[in-house]
């Protein structure tokens, strides 16, 4: 093992043993409403004892960009849209901890009680992020020492004693090339600023210009790897998870750009024309997928979060340009970007920390999960309802588990919250939400474009062999399709049954053409699944020890406990007889997990309200059928349990 992944490791604490650091203990996009008082942001990231960045911008007013670093110290302020030296503050972000960041006081910037913010922290890491400081001597040539521990593919410069702009160096224009985060220039030949010097993996080397050195002037450099391969991340420490690279625009929608992995966070800019403002996208604050458009930052202005407008879809292996426009994908032009992968890469150890349960309150999320929600079910309970599903990735979009309508859409459905989920109306106690994150190993979610083909393989990123999926046609009025292992297979064809209706398990190769594979599923060519130019999303769910189960069992007409490897019993149960005809039960006292006597019921594929029946006992392993509708002697069941 290299040394600097021994340091690496022994700085992570939870990587596994062999493993590396995983993205979350790096990076973290961390959204926040201001108090005007001090408040902890608590991401995750040790920035106390590692270093790093933390960039912040109010997302809901014409402010500056806020940057601060370990380097220079708390309170001490540089912005990505000015080219003013550094500024000291009184207050702000006034401390770096071991799990995040402080802030202190009123400021617009930061923390004012009315205003939304966006933050963005990068650890110091080998093969990820470096930040360094020096001091200009005014010669070519002049090398600057890093410990980026791989050779850094961009470079932001800024003079922190002068008013002078943001210098950046990309390897998508090359050494000989410079352009400023504080403007909309293209990128300018010129080699005062990198001396036509490519950086080594442990210098960078400047020209005498005084944006990137001045005689007895100070500095910053952020310093940003591209891991091709080689990243040495995850808990295996064979992934990637940034990626500093450059495409040609088509000026047309369609345009992928292959990471190898799924971005969470990437940052473009036009490099051949001038008047192209950078632009950062997150999912935090909203890419959708065939969605009502992105949210996008620029660092060269004061612009709030722009309005919706597609732009960029989020992919399983990378990002897909959805518009010609110039300042994306014009044809024939250059880009540059950079691109972090999206985390967790660890898998789930509690299922409190993936998955939750909540009945509907005021304020900011409506629906609390205690973590960044990406798919939820919700419904009132007491009366005669549809079942909602929708997800981050489809933003206001929704669809019905009891229907087959296609898609439509909320305005007031939001996701940009930490901790939850919002449809925004009235409280009300009786309207329930079951949220999902997505974790390795346990949830993935997939949207796809239908191509009619007898084979169309899809990527996912659950990193495990899905053993239940849905997968629903979202402009299409058709049903949904679910994949359950526990159907086994007919003729060396796939079962599947559809999560609106009661049937019973049918086989055939036109839904699922081939058994999932931990990288990809296959679909047929039926149009309920795969129709050419269609939109679909697929839920992937899979087993974790502790923490979710997908089995299946055959009734016995008496009790019998359901074994999911759970210390503490199930928080949720699912339930669907195949070898006969029935409703997808979905059975506990909701928040409460299961009790003994009678429990709530409601079914995925009915409008009607909750009723109660004993069918389901509390059982530590699991859950226990105790007869009825979930244990008819010889009925041949599958399931779907969370601890």
């Amino acid at each position: 093992m290299a040394n600097w992944k021994k340091l690496a490791q022994g700085a992570a604490g939870a990587a596994g043993a062999g493993g590396g650091l995983n993205v979350e203990d790096v990076f973290s996009t961390y959204l926040y409403k201001g108090t005007s008082a001090n408040q902890s942001i608590t991401n995750g990231i040790d920035l106390s004892t590692e270093g790093g960045l933390v960039w912040v911008k109010n997302r809901d007013n014409a402010n500056d960009h806020v940057l601060v670093d370990t380097e220079r110290g708390a309170l001490n302020y540089l912005h990505s849209n000015q080219s003013y030296a550094e500024q000291d503050a009184t207050t702000g972000i006034n401390a770096f901890n071991t799990d995040g960041f402080d802030v202190d006081g009123i400021g617009a910037l930061w923390n004012n009680s009315s205003y939304y913010y966006a933050s963005w922290t990068w650890r110091k890491a080998p093969r990820f992020f470096d930040c360094v400081t020096y001091t200009g001597d005014g010669t070519s040539g002049r090398t600057v020492s890093h410990n980026l521990g791989s050779v850094p593919n961009c470079i932001f410069v800024k003079s922190t004693g002068r008013n002078e702009s943001w210098s950046v160096y990309h390897s998508g224009t090359g050494n000989t090339k410079h352009m400023k985060l504080n403007n909309t220039d293209y990128a300018y030949t010129d080699s005062s600023y990198w001396n036509n010097t490519t950086p080594t993996d442990t210098v960078f080397t400047l020209g005498n210009n005084g944006q990137v050195n001045e005689n007895n002037d100070t500095y910053v450099a952020y310093l940003f790897a591209h891991n091709d391969g080689d990243g040495e991340f995850g808990p295996d420490g064979d992934q990637d998870i940034i990626k500093c690279g450059s495409y040609t625009g088509t000026g047309s929608s369609g345009n992928f750009i292959d990471l190898g992995f799924e971005p969470q966070w990437v940052l473009l800019k036009n490099t051949t024309t001038g008047n192209r403002s950078w632009g950062i996208f997150d999912n935090m604050r909203g890419v959708t997928t065939g969605g009502t458009g992105d949210i996008y930052l620029e660092p060269n202005t004061t612009n709030a979060d722009a309005n919706p407008v597609e732009h960029i879809d989020f992919n399983a292996r990378g990002f897909t340009l959805t518009t010609g426009a110039g300042t994306r994908n014009a044809s024939s032009n250059n880009y540059i970007y950079i691109a972090i992968r999206r985390g967790p890469m660890a898998v789930p150890t509690d299922a409190t920390d993936v998955f939750a349960i909540d009945t509907r309150s005021a304020g900011g999320p409506n629906f609390v999960g205690g973590f960044p929600v990406d798919m939820a079910l919700y419904r009132s309970i007491s009366t005669t309802d549809n079942w909602f599903n929708a997800s981050r990735m489809t933003g206001t979009k929704y669809l019905f588990t009891n229907s087959t309508a296609s898609e439509a859409s909320f305005s007031d459905f939001t996701w940009d919250f930490m901790d939850g989920w919002a449809k925004q109306s009235s409280a009300s106690s009786t309207v329930y939400s079951w949220m999902w994150k997505r974790a390795p190993n346990y949830f993935d979610v997939v949207a796809y474009t239908g191509d009619n083909s007898s084979s169309h393989a899809i990527n996912h990123n659950l990193n495990a062999v899905p053993e239940m999926m849905w997968v629903k046609g979202r402009d299409i009025a058709k049903d949904w399709n679910v994949y359950h292992s526990g159907l086994g297979t007919s003729g060396g064809t796939q079962g599947y049954l559809s999560l609106n209706k009661t049937d019973i398990a049918a086989y055939s190769a036109e839904r699922f053409a081939a058994a999932p594979t931990d990288t990809q599923f296959t679909v047929g060519n039926n149009s309920r699944i795969n129709s050419l130019g269609s939109l679909y999303i697929a839920y992937l769910f899979a087993s974790v020890d502790g923490v979710s189960k997908v089995g299946s069992y055959t009734g016995n007409g008496s009790s019998q406990n359901i074994d999911c490897g759970f210390s503490s019993g199930a928080r949720f149960v699912l339930v669907k007889a195949y070898s006969t005809t029935s409703n997808w039960q979905l059975a506990g006292d909701f928040g409460n997990g299961i009790v003994a006597g009678s429990d709530s019921l409601l079914r995925l594929d009915l409008t009607n309200a909750v009723v109660n029946f004993d069918f389901i006992d509390p059982y530590s392993g699991g859950f226990n059928v105790t007869g009825g509708q979930l244990n008819t002697n010889g009925t041949e069941y599958i399931f779907y349990a969370v601890a």
